[in-house]
Parts: structure tokens; C-alpha cells; sequence
């Protein structure tokens, strides 16, 4: 199952609720972890680039230190140097083989990655703007400003990486088997309704052999 939230719909809890209740692993952090344990590449390199979060200054440095050229890498030094567009390759072969097992990925473009997986589920949470603000700040327990700004920064963030990425708009309906209001409901009853679509896909995705 995929996962794409917007900031604000409280995704980074219902993403790891969800997969409890369906008994099955949520893949957050351990996608960039695996690729850098494939690849020789720092986890904190491969999450740079590809990631639709806002990136730290450290993390931006990190990004470009794996790109750079080098005229004294080795042989394993080279592996530092992986292209963009590889290491997102290593990411969608790893989600494509984890959700065929069982799995919740969020974000990282995973609707248009794992679309042609017939019993991978692909939900969107979204919410109008000024209650995903709203949202943010009493969970973050910030100022209006300050959640506004970090809105505002990571949909800019993750848009563009899926623009980027996959020339993509990582807000078309047509990507998705169902949107979400997140700001209409609780956490509990946004669970609630995803678990049970879950169950429900995978059913409908068992009876006609879709499982492949």
C-alpha cells in the first residue's frame, strides 16, 4: 500500500498505525536505509536525494558531495558517486518487491512507482490549506507562522520531487483509489477508513488472481 500526505493530514501517524493494524511492515526510513546498505552509499545521501521533505544544509552537502567528480576515487569511493536517477532506481526495485510481500510506503512518489502492482492500495491524504496549518501547529505546538511556513515549505518540497523525479503531478486523483480529507476526520477514523479499503483491495485483488 502507498501513502502520499501532504503536511498537515498527520501522515507520519497514520502511515505506522496502519500497517500495525494490517500486520505488515511501514517502509518510511527503512527504504533509504536498505538502498545505502545495497548500494555503499551513506543513508543520509540516498535520503537527500530522494526524499520529498525539505532538505537540511548538511543534507544538501551530502547530496552534492555524492555527485561530485573525483580524480583519486577508487573503486569504493566510486560507489559515493551514484547518479540521482540510480539510487531512485534501487528505491522503486525495493518498494516494488516489499509491497508485493506486504508493506506501507509513504510518500517518495510510490502511487506512480508501484502502479502497475495490482494489490498495492494507493491512498492521498489531503485538506485544504488553512486547516492543514491549523493542524500542524497544534501538533507541532507552534505559531500559526511558523506551521504555515513549514506547509508551505514541504508540499513546495514534495511536488517538486515528484515532479522531478517522475514528471509527475503527485496530486492527481487519477494516481489514487481514494482521497482523504485528513483535516475532516481524526487520526483514528482516517486509520479506520484506509484499513478498511486495504482489506477490502487486496480481497478484491485475490478473487480475480491479481496478485502477481
Amino acid at each position: 500500500m502507498t501513502l502520499a500526505a501532504l503536511y498537515g493530514t498527520g501522515g507520519v501517524v497514520i502511515g505506522p498505525e496502519v500497517a500495525r493494524r494490517l500486520g505488515v511492515a511501514f517502509l518510511d526510513r527503512a527504504i533509504p536505509a536498505s538502498v545505502a546498505a545495497q548500494s555503499g552509499v551513506p543513508e543520509e545521501v540516498v535520503a537527500a536525494a530522494a526524499d520529498e521533505r525539505p532538505l537540511s544544509r548538511w543534507q544538501r552537502l551530502l547530496a552534492r558531495l555524492a555527485r561530485a567528480p573525483s580524480l583519486t576515487a577508487g573503486p569504493a569511493q566510486e560507489r559515493w558517486f551514484l547518479e540521482e536517477g540510480e539510487m531512485r532506481a534501487e528505491i522503486r526495485r525495493f518498494m516494488a518487491d516489499a509491497v508485493r510481500s506486504g508493506g506501507v510506503v509513504l510518500g517518495r512518489g510510490g502511487a506512480i512507482v508501484l502502479r502497475e502492482v495490482p494489490q498495492a492500495l494507493h491512498v492521498y491524504l489531503g485538506g485544504p490549506l488553512q486547516a492543514r496549518i491549523a493542524r500542524a501547529a497544534e501538533a507541532e505546538g507552534v505559531d500559526r507562522a511558523t506551521a504555515e511556513r513549514r506547509v508551505e515549505a514541504n508540499d513546495w518540497a514534495r511536488r517538486e520531487y515528484v515532479r522531478r523525479a517522475y514528471g509527475a503531478d503527485g496530486d492527481d486523483p487519477a494516481l489514487y483509489h481514494l482521497m482523504i480529507d485528513a483535516t475532516a476526520f481524526s487520526v483514528d477514523a482516517c486509520v479506520e477508513l484506509i484499513v478498511a479499503a486495504a482489506t477490502f483491495h487486496m480481497a478484491l485483488a485475490r478473487s480475480t488472481g491479481a496478485t502477481a
